[in-house]
């Protein structure tokens, strides 16, 4: 095998690793793989799986990545699957490993990156499945930008008696409260998670698949299918095969991931009722792309778009229940024909978005998951971006109206999630509480650890509309109540939610879209004067690291900035 095919423009990276005499050796290791002399001669289509058996959401992806591979295959490539990590979210929160959480989504960029830059791989499928997954995705296919196509591992379905994750969390803090005995836990527990798939509601997993799905990067109808199906199956088969079709249309992630795809994924993502970490993971996939994507830019988009989807977790129906009625393409269409999305925008079919939702059928007459634009859930965003004097660069809540859209109350601080954790259960915190819960921003944790154990706690104790919670920590898309995370500057960098003081009083407007600390300019300098940066919580090991390096939340915590 001696031939030189570096002119085919399909193989710009696998032709120097496989053509020529020189690279005999090379041959003969991808010989021992599998390889032929003719797949020498075909584009190198890398798989990048996420497959894990160490939770529902990954634990069918290598199957999901053979249908990707054989798509791939057919259509005249030659495949190869790697692996990356996950964590689970569901598993850790609560813990001290959640901290980790945030850090896999860089781990799983870096290693895309590393894996396909040292392969020499033309093109790319990346198949996810939990939260961190598919930003972490996205963002080494950005970085690598090479003809690629990412896949979503799929929704659950729902536990028996319309259970889910979120069920589990809640029914502690119901036991807590008095309202369930250990055998009600116990069944809840044993039933709410049937199988493989992403957390059921619009929780982070649905949320990011669909965001990913409107600005194009993978096909249509990829983020609104079961786990475990036939289309599942077949939209990974169709995936692989888009790559060569990208390859020789040379269309390429920064041809799609345009400053217009990314309005379209926050427009879809609002519509939705998505998760508060669309907005963090918007930011740090726009930055690895280059596109200028700002905070300010939910505000103006959110002011337009209105929430129409009733799901959980601060509605009634699941993701699942969603695929039954056509998923997210009949929404999209509905959304473009309102002059609410860009539908010149390009895609991974090499068409535009609006060639792609051109034939897409209404919902079926009689549904009540997707809401008439003159009926909806909330007239605009339910992502609201907070500033004032508690956040001058900026916080995220995640409130649709159902809890409020004003609190003022009485501060009570925590320096860690486990310490609120205990406090909410056993009854401490009581109604007019805003639970500060500080240093557990990206540097402060590290690692900016999910707030879900004490959000399903306060609304198990029946205090959703009763107390708020704010912290430099973030939410799961699972989080429902008054509850404001992304508080920048975080309180390890200095910022004023280090200088709050039990009893403060807070103020939360998610009309005026402000937070604001009851205390005179002149006491928070004089509080800023003695507040000393506590000394950082790891010193070696990836954490460790990833505090040295990551940037703001306001900025998408990200560890690559330059």
């Amino acid at each position: 095998m001696t031939q030189d095919t570096t002119q085919d423009k399909r193989r710009r990276y696998s032709s120097p690793v496989v053509d020529g005499i020189g690279k005999s050796a090379s041959r003969a290791m991808l010989r021992a793989v599998g390889f032929t002399d003719e797949d020498f001669r075909k584009p190198q289509i890398g798989i990048a799986s996420t497959w894990s058996n160490l939770t529902p959401c990954n634990m069918h992806i290598n199957q999901l990545a053979e249908e990707s591979a054989a798509g791939a295959d057919e259509a005249g490539g030659k495949s190869l699957i790697f692996n990356t990590i996950t964590v689970s979210d569901g598993i850790a929160n609560g813990t001290e490993g959640m901290k980790y959480s945030l850090v896999s989504r860089e781990v799983i960029a870096d290693s895309i990156e590393t894996v396909a830059g040292c392969e020499g791989f033309d093109g790319l499928v990346a198949i996810g499945g939990c939260d961190k997954n598919m930003p972490g995705c996205m963002m080494g296919l950005a970085r690598l930008n090479r003809p690629s196509v990412f896949v979503y591992g799929g929704t659950i379905m729902p536990g028996e008696n319309h259970t889910d994750i979120i069920s589990v969390f809640e029914a502690v803090g119901a036991h807590a409260r008095g309202d369930l005995d250990l055998i009600e836990v116990k069944q809840i527990e044993e039933t709410a998670i049937p199988g493989p798939g992403s957390c059921g509601g619009m929780y982070t997993a649905n949320t990011m698949a669909s965001a990913i799905e409107a600005m194009g990067m993978s096909l249509p109808g990829s983020s609104a299918q079961n786990a475990v199906s036939d289309t599942k199956a077949a939209d990974c088969r169709g995936a692989g095969a888009a790559v060569l079709n990208l390859l020789e249309k040379d269309i390429k992630p920064s041809d799609i991931m345009t400053r217009k795809a990314f309005e379209n994924a926050i427009t879809v993502v609002i519509a939705l009722g998505g998760s508060t970490n669309a907005v963090l993971h918007l930011l740090a996939m726009a930055s690895t792309v280059g596109v200028d994507l700002e905070l300010e830019d939910f505000v103006e988009i959110g002011k337009q778009v209105p929430v129409l989807a009733d799901l959980r977790p601060s509605g009634h129906y699941m993701m699942s229940e969603l695929v039954a009625i056509g998923g997210i393409q009949p929404l999209m269409k509905m959304l473009l024909d309102r002059g609410l999305l860009h539908g010149d925008c390009l895609t991974v079919t090499g068409q535009t978005l609006a060639e792609n939702l051109a034939d897409v059928a209404p919902y079926p007459e009689g549904q009540d998951i997707i809401h008439a634009f003159d009926n909806p859930i909330k007239a605009d965003s339910h992502l609201r971006i907070l500033f004032g004097n508690l956040a001058p660069t900026g916080a995220v809540a995640k409130i649709t109206g159902k809890e409020g859209t004003h609190f003022t109350g009485r501060a009570r601080v925590f320096h860690s999630e486990e310490e609120a954790q205990e406090r909410i259960l056993d009854g401490t915190v009581v109604a007019g509480d805003v639970l500060v819960i500080r240093y557990e921003g990206p540097k402060g944790g590290p690692g900016m650890r999910e707030m879900l154990s004490p959000t399903s706690a306060i609304m198990g104790k029946g205090l959703g509309s009763e107390v708020a919670l704010i912290t430099d920590g973030r939410f799961s898309g699972g989080s429902h109540g008054f509850v404001v995370g992304h508080i920048t500057p975080e309180a390890a960098e200095g910022g004023p939610i280090a200088l709050v003081e039990d009893g403060d009083t807070i103020t939360i407007d998610a009309v005026s879209n402000r937070i604001e600390l009851d205390v005179s300019d002149q006491e928070l300098e004089q509080r800023r004067q003695a507040w000393r940066e506590p000394a950082p919580r790891f010193t070696r090991g990836v954490l460790a690291k990833y505090a040295r390096t990551v940037s703001s939340a306001s900025k998408g915590a990200i560890t690559d900035l330059p």
